[in-house]
């Protein structure tokens, strides 16, 4: 799917103006495409406890997001390891409230309500294969949070007020 190596990029922390805009959608096929997605998953293989990064978070505002969530303890279903190109969410259902964090947000977590089945449409990157994903549970979080980044949303503009917010211990990532 991508080729070759990409490079580990720093993820950008807020209030970095970048993750306040909106991502344009992109060419799945462009070199400059396929190049981010591998440095999105080079990212995201660094990242001990993430599950998921969108590419406003290591710098690029195109509609791209790289997920895998295998490693998380509460993962049902598992795509395995994904990048998808201009993804859009199709359905939604069975809403719940969940603690989230996320690389850019240091030290905070927060309670988000979020779907816990989803389906998720988008392009493979490099073949510009059309893909549609079911998720439900902790994936389905994660592609959600993700699909946010693209929109110029933080989890912190979800969590409903103050007292749903908490500290963090450790890193981790929804």
């Amino acid at each position: 799917m991508i080729a070759g190596e990409g490079a580990v990029r720093e993820i950008l922390l807020a209030p970095h103006p970048s993750l306040s805009r909106t991502a344009e959608p992109v060419e799945p096929a462009d070199p400059a495409v396929l190049s981010a997605a591998g440095d999105l998953l080079a990212t995201l293989r660094k990242e001990p406890s993430g599950a998921g990064l969108a590419a406003p978070q290591i710098g690029f505002s195109w509609r791209i997001i790289a997920f895998d969530a295998r490693r998380h303890p509460r993962s049902r279903s598992a795509a395995g390891e994904t990048v998808l190109v201009n993804p859009r969410l199709t359905e939604a259902s069975r809403w719940e409230d969940g603690r989230e964090g996320c690389a850019s947000i240091a030290g905070l977590t927060g309670d988000v309500s979020r779907a816990t089945r989803i389906v998720v449409e988008g392009v493979l990157p490099g073949s510009g294969e059309f893909v549609t994903i079911e998720a439900d549970a902790f994936e389905a979080r994660c592609i959600q949070h993700q699909l946010d980044h693209l929109d110029g949303l933080l989890f912190l503009d979800r969590v409903p007020g103050v007292l749903s917010l908490h500290r963090r211990p450790h890193s981790c990532d929804a």
